[in-house]
């Protein structure tokens, strides 16, 4: 924290981003806020003082802001201003666009979070009012107090990896619904059968059971009784084989079939809720059939950035984990530090001190939920197989002094992740576990975990 120079690592950190942010918002440049909507688009010209030079509404698509920053240029350039820093808030894909057209000119160009201008409504007077042509002048007033970001870099492959990611999370999304609908309807028509299994939607021979009992016999348990034990298990080994197992549990088959015979549930609704779990399965199977090719083509990126053998040497990320983790971050190097990743997720925690008061430290939760899933979805194939991970879990759920809670524990493991990945692909070395456990002089701040 101190050092000779009287000045911390977080005033260093704090002091060069202002730097970076002052290069682009430079005290010779006017500032172009731009409030975006699909087809009025707001644009007021300021000076560092928040005075209006010039303002005007353009009736028009984001495409075709060209204009508006040539009007914006020259309006600054005839007030005396030698370039215009182009400003706005990231709506949609709206900011996307303005970036690269104020690219194409040369332009300096930064977001101001909406966040940020939400709260400075509030103390612009009492009225709160939300406006277009005052939510410009408040973007170009933030920007002019450098409250403002450099957005990410456009890169057509880290790009390609986000939107894969975006559809990975979705098919995630889809198919636990399915297990859900379908261990619904299960619990209402045929409960008996939920409990021949540990863990029914994960059991490969439960599946093919029940794609027999309900896809082959359109869920007529007279009809599957009929078979009878060894013509249904021999069905049920041709699924499982289909499916690319080897053989099923026996114990699950025997369970399917007795519970054939149990009368529990609402035998009413039995047929139609069957049918349904048939099409569900059918559906879920696709959903899992397009979420592995998702995962596969996310893995191929990750080979074409180069990165795989740096992520996968970190001990129980799998590659697909790992691309799911940098889609939600993207570049990793863009992050000045670790740390700074670490709270991008809403994983750092947030200290309360004031004087001789020190309150309860939590997590920000802040930042993008998404990239904090990927991280904390990472966790439990880590943990378990990483001895590093593992001994810090140990570790903090165990000690006398401040013990966590599992849940605690698995989040400290989770930032963790984040750090060494930052380390591993910032630096080009693998992970190592005995750097990961005490660090070195050099990486110790960012592999310790």
């Amino acid at each position: 924290m101190g050092n000779g120079s009287g000045v911390s690592r977080g005033d260093r950190n704090r002091n060069a981003r202002l730097e970076r942010l002052r290069r682009l918002v430079p005290v010779t440049n006017a500032i172009a806020g731009i409030d975006l909507a699909g087809s009025k688009q707001m644009v007021v010209v300021t000076d560092h003082d928040s005075r209006v030079i010039a303002r005007r509404v353009f009736r028009c698509r984001a495409w075709d802001l060209g204009a508006a920053l040539d009007w914006a240029a020259g309006r600054a350039a005839a007030a005396g201003w030698t370039g215009v820093t182009v400003a706005c808030e990231p709506t949609g894909h709206r900011w996307r666009v303005l970036g690269q057209l104020a690219a194409d000119r040369a332009m300096p160009f930064v977001c101001v979070q909406p966040v940020v201008t939400a709260w400075s409504r509030r103390t612009e007077d009492l009225t709160c009012d939300k406006t277009d042509d005052k939510d410009a002048v408040l973007i170009a007033r933030l920007t002019a107090q450098l409250r403002c970001y450099v957005p990410e870099p456009v890169d057509e492959t880290w790009a390609r990896l986000r939107h894969l990611g975006t559809r990975r999370e979705q098919l995630i999304t889809e198919a636990g619904s399915q297990v859900q609908q379908m261990r619904d309807l299960m619990e209402c028509a045929w409960p008996a059968a939920l409990d021949t299994a540990r863990q029914p939607f994960r059991s490969q021979t439960w599946i093919a059971g029940l794609w027999v009992i309900t896809g082959r016999d359109g869920g007529d348990f007279a009809r599957t009784r009929r078979l009878g034990m060894l013509r249904f298990e021999r069905a049920v080994r041709r699924e499982v084989i289909g499916r690319g197992g080897r053989k099923p549990c026996l114990r699950i088959v025997r369970g399917l079939f007795s519970a054939l015979s149990d009368p529990a549930g609402v035998i009413a609704h039995r047929a139609g809720a069957l049918e349904r779990v048939q099409l569900l399965l059918e559906d879920w199977q696709l959903t899992r059939t397009r979420l592995n090719d998702t995962e596969r083509r996310m893995t191929g990126v990750l080979d074409e950035l180069g990165l795989t053998a740096l992520v996968t040497s970190i001990t129980g990320l799998s590659p697909a984990g790992a691309a799911a983790i940098l889609a939600e971050a993207g570049d990793p190097r863009r992050f000045a530090t670790a740390r700074a990743l670490v709270k991008h997720a809403g994983l750092a925690p947030r200290e309360k001190l004031s004087g001789a008061f020190t309150g309860r430290t939590r997590l920000t939760g802040q930042g993008r939920p998404g990239l904090r899933l990927a991280a904390w979805r990472a966790v439990w194939g880590a943990q378990r197989a990483n001895p590093v991970y593992q001994a810090r879990y140990q570790h903090l759920t165990s000690r006398e002094q401040n013990r966590l809670t599992p849940t605690q524990a698995q989040t400290i493991i989770a930032a963790a992740i984040l750090r060494h990945l930052h380390a591993v692909i910032t630096t080009g070395q693998a992970w190592d576990p005995a750097t990961a456990t005490h660090g070195t002089r050099r990486h110790s701040k960012a592999f310790a975990a």
